[in-house]
């Protein structure tokens, strides 16, 4: 799930026309995004996978917007077969490929758009988009699927257990939302007190594995537990769990970072 600015431009389009698949790994690798924040399977799997994806898409004359639209079409085929195909070893696997390629492809077009010397509003207003019918769609499908196929086989599921997918869609539909809005107001808020757009500072490898319940990913690889579905349900509330718990935390700090801001902006404005 890619969010906010593309990243450093790498070029005009005709400056790197002529260019293959390995000049444009080589660059990819030269000009990455902060990785401030990220999550250690987004960090160190989806993103070097997302320039492998780029540079294929970008020398076979793809444009970001293609590129989203294919990892939609990746996404949401591996979400309807979870909500209309029996689970089992096989559609587990194909599903958790299916996602695992599509977030790898979300991570990619913004990458193809900075190889092409930048991207656009409307790139960045249909990745976004997507990313929140995915975000809200991917747990009602789980509710689905069970419903129709786990619930009716496994009694010793309760049906109450229906509420972790309703209660996850929720959490990271405010999770996306929040994310967004509190990088687009910090952004905004420090360009005119006259700081820098984006507060410096890392963030140390184990704050990003101790993320790891939270990542996107990590959901994406759980699927291919579906041939075990109680197991499947196991991990999958736990990944509900930690998320819920993170999302309570990130909302304080948020807020407590714009609430900063906003002290800076008014004492500068004071007489």
């Amino acid at each position: 799930m890619t969010t906010g600015v593309r990243g450093p431009d790498l070029g005009t389009r005709e400056e790197t026309d002529a260019e293959g698949f390995g000049a444009a790994l080589r660059r990819l690798r030269q000009a990455q995004k902060s990785p401030k924040g990220a999550p250690f399977y987004s960090l160190w799997v989806n993103r070097p996978l997302g320039r492998v994806f780029a540079a294929l898409m970008y020398t076979w004359g793809r444009t970001p917007n293609q590129v989203t639209a294919i990892s939609a079409c990746f996404t949401f085929a591996a979400l309807v077969a979870v909500a209309l195909v029996p689970p089992g070893p096989l559609a587990g696997v194909l599903i958790g490929l299916g996602l695992v390629v599509g977030y790898a492809l979300d991570s990619a077009d913004g990458q193809v758009a900075r190889l092409r010397g930048g991207g656009s509003v409307t790139g960045e207003w249909l990745d976004h988009v997507i990313d929140s019918v995915k975000n809200g769609s991917l747990h009602l499908a789980v509710a689905i699927g069970f419903y129709r196929f786990v619930l009716p086989e496994h009694p010793a599921l309760d049906p109450w257990w229906l509420l972790v997918p309703l209660g996850f869609s929720v959490v990271a539909g405010v999770h996306f939302a929040g994310m967004l809005l509190t990088e687009q107001l910090s952004r905004a808020r420090r360009i005119s007190l006259g700081m820098t757009a984006v507060a410096p500072g890392t963030t140390p490898r184990w704050m990003s594995l101790a993320k790891l319940p939270t990542d996107y990913g990590v959901l994406c690889l759980s699927f291919v537990l579906l041939g075990a579905p109680l197991v499947f349900a196991t991990v999958y509330t736990v990944l509900a769990v930690a998320s819920a718990g993170y999302l309570v935390l990130v909302l304080g700090k948020w807020y407590r970072d714009l609430r900063a801001l906003d002290r800076t902006a008014a004492a500068g404005s004071a007489p």
